[in-house]
């Protein structure tokens, strides 16, 4: 064997670990791409229904609530009215928190993200 026929072999070899590299890559980031998006859609749709089921709870314990106060107060426009101040300023304390409730959820995303 010549030198020439040495180096050409050398090469061919080095050709097919890399294009072996580049097909598992490949493999390697679909199979990636593929769990991100199955947990995002999970985590969506999870987010939906529980959210979704919170806020008819939240809605209907808000009548009743504004119901009750009305009744105690003898007035059901002054305990609706009630109800619907206290929720707004939920409303204002989840809006001066964003900026954190952001960072939590980024960096708890990052870690599932990147792992």
């Amino acid at each position: 064997m010549n030198i020439f026929e040495s180096i050409n072999e050398s090469t061919t070899n080095a050709v097919k670990s890399g294009e072996n590299y580049v097909k598992k890559t490949e493999e390697y980031l679909k199979l990636k791409i593929f769990q991100q998006l199955s947990f995002s859609l999970s985590m969506l749709v999870k987010i939906v229904l529980v959210g979704g089921f919170i806020f008819l709870g939240l809605i209907f314990l808000s009548i009743a609530g504004a119901l009750a106060l009305g009744k105690v107060l003898d007035s059901v426009s002054l305990g609706i009215l009630i109800v619907g101040l206290v929720l707004l300023l939920f409303a204002v304390i989840a809006f001066l928190l964003r900026k954190k409730i952001d960072k939590t959820i980024i960096s708890k995303y990052s870690k599932s993200f990147f792992d």
